[in-house]
């Protein structure tokens, strides 16, 4: 339905709405004003929170060559760290895998989310980028046809209608652009891995110089450096549990144990800052398009955090929706619009399948009626087998490095 523009209190324009200043959003706006595309990013919430949400660390080497070609590269190299190896701990013992030199596209670099999106913010802002924090956008309308508008509803409780050619969705998977997409236009894929995680930040250095994978009968635990003074554990966790079950004595407890600090070294303890509980699901939109409206980063699909590939796969959709959307403004030229749903399908699928065979690694599976950490034993008995093929073989080793660090 076509509302009238008596009905907002104010009225607006871009050529391009783009919803959400996250990765994708923000390199998507970066571009966007590069190329002389008028654009606007709104936000809902205010730039403090866009600034510090912790979010993944672990940027590939293909988001930094894009990074680098646009120039928005120059904090992640001043305060980032390159990063190459993983650590397996199972009960044959330990091992290490060098990914960095086997893959051809090369290492890690480990670099706070919230430091990127401070970068590119900065950088946005910088060149006039228009951005509105504080605007929660309501819905998107009319996006079938050729000048679709967002609802939006501003700080001081205003309604807002923003006109535009074309609008991007960059606002996560419960925001308005899903939420604005009319039954049938597209097909929801979810999958549900049975899998949920305790996400910790410890106020402490990381107690491995790598990724630390531990493959446990009682659960997966893992440790992941973020900071010279910040560290992220996981561990598997019982679904339904709050994130406050268990004081910091016990869980520093439980991860000496599934880590097996006893047998290979202790864990540097310090004050958790934080937890959280989310289950490891995943889910795919596809078309990646509707009309004058287009998905991308978490909005576009939603992937379990074993393989760290969701910031990755945001800046690279970012880049190809830019370069498609200055195409068709500047030349008329709408082929790679056209095109865009497919090819980034084609990386997001490939994503999916390696973040499930990792999650699949990593975990015990639980049975009904049993803990988080009894899995069965055929499942067992298969990830038994695929952890010695990664300790042993070569190709095995190469092709779970150039999965590792690809998108």
């Amino acid at each position: 339905m076509t509302e009238s523009h008596n009905s907002y209190a104010l009225c607006e324009s871009a050529d391009v709405v783009v919803l959400g200043a996250g990765p994708a959003g923000l390199v998507l706006g970066l571009l966007l004003r590069a190329a002389g595309i008028d654009c606007v990013i709104l936000e809902r919430a205010s730039r403090t929170h866009v600034q510090t949400r912790a979010r993944a660390g672990f940027l590939a080497p293909n988001t930094v060559r894009i990074l680098d070609r646009h120039g928005l590269a120059d904090g992640l190299h001043l305060g980032g760290r390159r990063h190459g190896t993983c650590e397996f701990r199972t009960e044959d013992g330990r091992f290490r895998l060098d990914y960095g030199a086997l893959a051809q596209g090369g290492q890690h670099h480990v670099y706070p989310q919230q430091n990127l999106v401070t970068d590119l913010l900065t950088h946005y802002l910088d060149i006039g980028g228009r951005i509105r924090f504080h605007t929660e956008a309501l819905a998107v309308r009319d996006a079938d046809s050729p000048r679709p508008s967002v609802t939006t509803r501003e700080p001081d409780g205003r309604p807002t209608r923003w006109t535009a050619r074309y609008v991007a969705g960059c606002d996560g998977r419960h925001g308005a652009a899903r939420r604005s997409l009319p039954p049938g236009a597209v097909r929801h894929h979810h999958h549900d891995h049975g899998v949920t995680w305790l996400g910790l930040l410890a106020e402490t250095p990381p107690s491995l110089d790598a990724v630390g994978y531990a493959v446990h009968g009682r659960g997966f635990a893992g440790h992941m450096a973020r900071t010279a003074e910040v560290t992220r554990y996981y561990l598997q966790w019982q679904r339904g549990t709050p994130a406050d079950a268990w004081p910091e004595q016990r869980i520093w407890d439980e991860l000496d144990l599934r880590m097996r600090a006893a047998d290979h070294g202790p864990l540097r303890r310090g004050r958790l800052l934080e937890r959280g509980v989310f289950d490891l699901t995943c889910d795919v939109v596809a078309p990646l398009r509707h009309g004058s409206l287009f998905l991308a980063g978490d909005a576009a699909s939603l992937l379990a955090p074993a393989a760290a590939k969701g910031a990755n796969l945001a800046v690279l959709e970012a880049e190809i929706l830019a370069e498609a959307l200055a195409d068709a403004l500047t030349q008329g030229d709408t082929a790679g619009l056209d095109a865009y749903s497919d090819r980034c399908l084609a990386h997001i699928w490939r994503a999916q399948e390696f973040t499930g065979w990792m999650t699949r690694l990593l975990h015990a599976v639980p049975e009904q009626g049993r803990g988080a950490g009894a899995g069965s034993f055929f499942h067992a008995g298969l990830q038994r087998s695929r952890l010695n093929s990664l300790r042993t073989s070569r190709i095995y080793q190469d092709w779970f490095a150039e999965n590792y660090v690809g998108v």
